[in-house]
């Protein structure tokens, strides 16, 4: 799967498994030749010209946020669109043709997409009441475990845990605070990371446990639980550099020491290629895009910009047609990578991701104001020296007529030595 809403298939997935009900939203990805069942165009204020009916929420959330993240003020429109997708009770399902419409039991809403409206309206401001809202619907449905699955009722995921973490602290919400039972968003997280000892996946997150109960290692499910462990949301910065990762079992691990072991295994797993796979079955062997882009942010998150070195520079070589063909959130999550390693996103191997993402959806209003006077003081600098009466032109005229003035004094001492 190619954008992030292939932990929603994975959780359809793994609920047919363990006999649990899903919600059919989590069927696919779109396709952007998809067939188009309700307005989504810039007209309408969504991001992406594909069928919206599976990722509408979840792809103009990680539109809006990556222009936040990269300075550019969203259209209203957008943020408007996103706003009126809301249920009543907080909630938000991946698209509703009807925006008009109360919610009912037929509506299938999910925490992926909630807690992804939270940290994009956080981040755009001016929604405190939605936002509000979304993080009282998402507390009411975590699990005993202190988790959260895709649907509410089904078994804790890890990626579904770690979207959520990072809601919380995106709005300045301790997750340890927010209990069930006793447990913590991060105990539930921790459960599912494979010990050091195991064969194969060791240091590596689960999805989740198998019909068994046995942890299997998921890529994607790392990248996320990493974040997870961290208290990181989509958004993130590059970490403190550290030397390279090792796993190493403890008695009481602890969230950080999770974060180390998931990203040993992340980095074993991108040593070969540069690149992760397609971990989904029956899929071929190919790259997969999206879930790289996630490990570059969780490992730098984990360990500094130089650890996701070699995946990044990867990305910036082949990930350019697979955005331009996914759309919204494939742009947004390389935003995200380049983001969390310090790269300017508006040349991501010779791309402007900005203005690629800019242009599947409505017009931004413009810059965010600090971007702004950020950009308008340098151009005064610029302008000051251009202008200033020692500014460069000046420098070389005087070195110039310095320099005349020596070979004069030269020359005339040359011809006084004469006899």
């Amino acid at each position: 799967m190619n954008v992030r809403r292939r932990s929603s298939v994975a959780a359809l997935a793994a609920t047919a498994v363990i006999g649990v009900a899903a919600a059919p939203a989590v069927a696919a990805d779109p396709s952007p030749s998809a067939t188009t069942s309700a307005p989504s165009t810039a007209a309408s204020g969504l991001y992406g010209s594909g069928d919206p009916q599976f990722d509408g929420v979840w792809r103009q959330s990680l539109a809006l946020l990556a222009q936040d993240t990269a300075g550019v003020v969203p259209s209203s429109k957008a943020v408007k669109w996103l706003t009126d997708q809301q249920c009543d009770d907080g909630s938000f399902a991946p698209f509703r043709a009807d925006p008009a419409k109360a919610c009912d039991a037929e509506t299938m809403v999910d925490t992926n997409n909630t807690a992804a409206a939270v940290q994009a309206l956080w981040a755009v401001g001016g929604h405190g009441d939605v936002v509000d809202d979304a993080l009282g619907w998402l507390k009411s449905v975590q699990n005993e475990d202190g988790g959260w699955g895709y649907s509410p009722g089904t078994p804790s995921d890890a990626n579904s845990t770690s979207v959520v973490i990072g809601a919380l602290t995106a709005t300045e919400t301790d997750p340890e605070g927010v209990e069930k039972n006793g447990k913590s968003p991060y105990d539930a997280l921790l459960a599912l990371a494979l010990p050091c000892a195991e064969d194969k996946g060791a240091g590596a997150f689960a999805f989740q446990p198998d019909k068994d109960g046995k942890l299997l290692a998921n890529a994607d499910a790392t990248a996320a639980g990493l974040l997870g462990a961290l208290g990181k949301g989509l958004v993130t910065e590059a970490g403190e550099k550290t030397d390279a990762a090792s796993c190493a079992d403890t008695d009481e691990p602890t969230r950080e020491q999770a974060a180390a072991n998931a990203a040993a295994y992340l980095t074993d797993a991108l040593a070969k290629d540069g690149h992760l796979k397609s971990a989904l079955g029956g899929s071929p062997d190919q790259p997969d895009y999206g879930n790289t882009a996630d490990a570059v942010a969780a490992l730098a998150a984990q360990g500094g910009a130089d650890r996701a070195a070699g995946p990044l520079a990867w990305l910036k070589k082949n990930a350019g047609q697979w955005a331009e063909e996914s759309g919204p959130a494939a742009y947004a999550q390389l935003i995200f990578a380049a983001h969390a390693t310090g790269t300017d996103p508006r040349d991501f191997g010779g791309a402007d991701l900005v203005e690629q993402l800019n242009a599947t959806g409505p017009a931004p209003q413009g810059a965010k104001a600090s971007d702004k006077a950020s950009h308008e003081s340098k151009d005064e600098e610029d302008e000051k020296k251009d202008d200033s009466p020692f500014g460069v032109w000046w420098y070389v005229g005087v070195c110039l007529v310095f320099g005349i003035g020596i070979g004069f004094l030269i020359s005339n001492r040359g011809k006084g030595q004469q006899p």
